[in-house]
């Protein structure tokens, strides 16, 4: 009796040991194939630009190619739905930003839940966006835009990218603290060229795809949407100044399927804090208008909890639904 039980001991051990190696050895070798990282968002964007900027610094580190795919529509719920479905490998991860969050709360009909079914991977970047006008309107400042949105109510269009992107959110943030009437404009598309021409006239843009019409003139840039000045922009103060307690801003990170080994999820964790570390990569970063936002994949996960939950009451107070 006492040899059987020994037996099965052994046998027992054998079999758990079985188990760990392949687990361990996938995590070694992993990635042995090419890595998409699926965006939801047009090339161009904010996202896109700081997408393929993490995708490049993975590349080289893991010696493996990681590569954007754009996959819009659905305020970016498409994109989310593919990767909740996709092989649960590391093979195909999900560019993370605060629409996400958001989304959580403008659909109430998605095939998946968001904070459920992806696996936190690591934050990147927070972005702030900035308040830019067109120069047709005649504010220099958010007083002065605030006077004259008050005075020309239900009249000045405001551009988005579309329904519950941070464009639209840190609006209706800002309409709500200001008691102004601004219309929002979707996009499904670039909202740029309308913006460009003045048939809208401002936007609560991202800083990345922003910086390039600030420094040509072609719009004016009243505020950032941060807590403070942002080195790219010095002296441009934030909306804070003048809406005490108004902060929205974007960020972005990686998810991956919820059942993705976490042995994979902590090395592109670790690799991704590595970039973080890296002067050359935070300068790029910083050049983009975004600070870097180092940390585990489990405050990542806590963060994305506490952005649900802030951008719910937002949403719901602004009555936003998905067209």
């Amino acid at each position: 009796m006492q040899l059987r039980r020994r037996r099965f001991l052994a046998m027992a051990a054998t079999t758990a040991g079985a188990a760990v190696l392949p687990r361990a050895a996938f995590a070694q070798s992993y990635p042995s194939r090419p890595v998409r990282i699926v965006v939801g968002f047009p090339a161009g964007t904010s996202s896109d630009i700081t997408a393929r900027l993490i995708a490049q610094w993975l590349s080289e580190r893991l010696n493996q190619q990681f590569l954007v795919e754009n996959r819009t529509g659905a305020g970016t719920n498409i994109a989310a739905d593919a990767v909740v479905h996709a092989a649960a490998d590391g093979y195909t991860l999900l560019w993370v930003t605060q629409t996400n969050a958001i989304n959580a709360t403008v659909y109430n009909n998605l095939n998946f839940n968001f904070i459920r079914d992806i696996a936190p991977v690591g934050a990147i970047i927070r972005v702030p966006a900035v308040v830019m006008t067109h120069p047709s309107v005649p504010a220099k400042t958010i007083p002065q835009f605030i006077a004259y949105a008050k005075a020309n109510p239900g009249k000045i269009n405001m551009s988005t990218p579309g329904i519950g992107s941070i464009n639209h959110v840190a609006g209706e943030l800002f309409k709500m603290m200001a008691d102004v009437d601004l219309v929002p404009v979707h996009y499904r598309s670039s909202q740029f060229p309308d913006l460009l021409s003045g048939q809208v006239q401002v936007t609560f843009n991202p800083l990345p795809s922003s910086l390039q019409f600030l420094k040509s003139g072609k719009l004016n840039a009243l505020a950032v949407t941060s807590a403070t000045r942002q080195a790219v922009l010095p002296d441009t103060p934030p909306v804070a100044d003048f809406l005490p307690g108004y902060e929205a801003t974007a960020w972005f990170g990686i998810g991956a399927p919820k059942a993705t080994p976490a042995d994979v999820v902590d090395k592109l964790n670790r690799e991704i804090n590595a970039g973080l570390a890296d002067e050359k990569f935070k300068a790029r970063l910083h050049e983009l208008g975004g600070v870097e936002f180092p940390g585990s994949s489990a405050d990542f996960g806590k963060f994305i909890a506490a952005e649900t939950e802030k951008w719910a009451k937002v949403v719901k107070f602004a009555g936003i639904k998905p067209e």
